[in-house]
């Protein structure tokens, strides 16, 4: 049986991963929004501003390094509610997607407007769709199927 902590890891680095490889292969090679560096440096600009994008490769590493520590407090936040919500054990799709929802919601409605005050106002669009899927299926859907394998070996 897995631990706490080797379940939280493992559901934050799946997500991290899913949603990071979506984000560039979308962003970056489909739609051809930006660059990977680029991308990477948004991250990092969330705390080091402007000179995020002068950083060069330093800063595209603090923005992984960034993007991992967002997705385990999820995993991690998501795995500390899981025993007190019975919705959550209903079916880890339903509360998956729920999960995602609620995810998109804290970082693009809270965590965004914090860091960057003068965002554009969101329309509804391809791409807002698009980022409400990504992380509805490369966060929220992870982190809830990883975590119901936890714990109903516990039950």
């Amino acid at each position: 049986m897995k631990s706490k902590a080797k379940t939280i890891v493992s559901a934050g680095f799946t997500a991290g991963t899913l949603d990071l490889t979506a984000a560039i292969l979308v962003y970056a090679f489909i739609l051809q929004k930006t660059t990977t560096i680029k991308l990477l440096q948004s991250i990092a600009s969330g705390i080091f501003k402007k000179e995020a994008y002068t950083g060069g490769i330093e800063m595209a590493l603090y923005g992984v390094l960034l993007h991992f520590l967002i997705a385990f407090t999820f995993a991690w936040f998501y795995f500390k509610l899981y025993p007190y919500s019975s919705f959550f054990h209903i079916n880890p799709f339903l509360s998956g997607l729920t999960y995602g929802i609620f995810v998109w919601c804290i970082m693009n409605l809270i965590v965004l407007p914090i860091a960057f005050p003068n965002l554009p106002e969101k329309k509804l669009d391809f791409q807002l769709l698009l980022s409400i899927l990504i992380i509805i299926f490369c966060i929220g859907m992870p982190i809830a199927f990883i975590t119901r394998k936890y714990y109903t070996k516990r039950y």
